[in-house]
């Protein structure tokens, strides 16, 4: 648990410094204090955390833990005359505020390797990163290792497993016991324990099949897609309320969460389960309800209007692009498994992602708009709008 609990704080303090911390630096302080800088100033590096922490002329510009004995927080909240930083305009008290939250964290600083800092970065050369790093080359087929106790594996899958354990000199754990056996996959498809009756049954079954019933018959039930719906809406950031001040109820959210649940028990496939969130409005022929009717794929798009909102923000221009970079990072993460926030200020550092590629994803979504969409069937709209225009035309005549 402590190592969850870490992880947890170390992804949390990367995700902060990116969203509050980094965006300042470049826009304020990169100009001087960076590699790229015509004329660095006072012999500071801003742009990685061994300059921070190494300092100008002077001394350390941050001490992690210690705001109060940072020279950084000092500068920028003008508490001394001869250090203000940025000299021509003190930044905003959120700002300000930002940083000393950061630095009591520990100046957490995502992906710090040891570098240069006087050295200036190197091209950023998209095509060659994607062609040398592992992650961004095709998938290929692999053969199944060999392994010594062949007696073991049920699938290939198995194979690359044991591989593994025989090269660490590990042995598979003993098979459960029917038991621990049904009350396992319980809690991993419908995370519900079984009934007393349910367990006695499957004891008492001693059919070839008898755990492939159990499962299958798990699989077909309900409260598999409620179990399984909820990991997939903690990627979108799920709320039935907005947050902020006043946390106004988010009008029909419950409707994404329905179709989410629908989708894992009707077994939609991925690629279509991922277009319709994306662009499930703009499908020639969307998916609907086998039985109702209704429109399943257009509700998919509610996945970008899940997040927080001011009620009344005070400059709307950036909380618009507050807004479509809170909806850019979780797109990213949840459908690629990274991040393309970074770019929203950078290149990325060891990435195929570009600052051209965040602006572009921009584009699209600052130029979307919220609204509420029809998802009746079609043939009833029809039909009433063909009644609408009869009246119309008895009226006129």
């Amino acid at each position: 648990m402590a190592l969850l609990a870490g992880s947890a704080l170390a992804s949390e303090g990367d995700e902060f410094f990116e969203q509050k911390i980094r965006p300042v630096l470049a826009d304020r302080c990169y100009p001087c204090h960076s590699a790229t800088s015509e004329k660095l100033k006072g012999g500071l590096h801003l742009d990685s955390r061994e300059g921070a922490l190494k300092g100008g002329d002077t001394r350390p510009a941050i001490v992690p833990g210690d705001p109060e004995k940072s020279l950084l927080v000092e500068a920028i909240g003008y508490k001394n005359v001869d250090l203000q930083m940025p000299p021509k305009k003190k930044l905003a008290e959120e700002n300000i505020s930002d940083f000393v939250s950061w630095i009591k964290m520990g100046a957490p600083w995502p992906g710090v390797v040891s570098q240069n800092i006087s050295a200036r970065p190197s091209t950023f050369n998209l095509e060659q990163r994607r062609e040398k790093h592992w992650s961004w080359k095709p998938i290929q087929s692999e053969r199944p290792p060999a392994v010594k106790e062949t007696k073991w594996p049920e699938s290939a899958v198995d194979r690359f497993i044991l591989s593994k354990l025989e090269e660490s000199h590990l042995t598979p754990a003993p098979s459960a016991d029917k038991r621990t056996l049904i009350r396992r996959t319980y809690f991993d498809l419908i995370g519900l324990p079984p009934k007393p009756s349910e367990v006695e049954t499957f004891l008492n079954d001693s059919s070839p099949g008898a755990f492939e019933k159990v499962v299958d018959r798990l699989l077909a039930s309900p409260q598999f897609g409620e179990r399984w719906a909820r990991h997939w809406l903690d990627l979108a950031r799920y709320s039935e309320t907005l947050g902020h001040e006043f946390d106004y109820a988010n009008f029909n959210a419950w409707r994404y969460r329905d179709y989410v649940i629908r989708a894992f028990n009707s077994d939609v496939p991925y690629n279509q389960f991922v277009v319709e969130q994306i662009a499930g409005d703009l499908l020639e022929h969307p998916r609907r309800h086998p039985t109702e009717g209704f429109n399943e794929a257009v509700i998919g798009t509610g996945f970008f209007w899940l997040g927080q909102r001011s009620h009344s923000p005070v400059d709307v221009r950036l909380e618009q692009a507050e807004v479509v970079a809170n909806q850019i990072d979780v797109t990213t993460k949840t459908f690629l498994g990274l991040t393309v926030a970074c770019a929203r200020c950078h290149d990325h550092k060891f990435d195929a992602i570009s600052t051209r590629d965040y602006y572009s994803l921009y584009g699209v979504l600052s130029s979307s708009r919220y609204t509420q969409h029809s998802i009746g069937p079609t043939e009833a709209l029809a039909e009433r709008a063909a009644a609408l225009k009869a009246l119309k035309r008895n009226f006129v005549h």
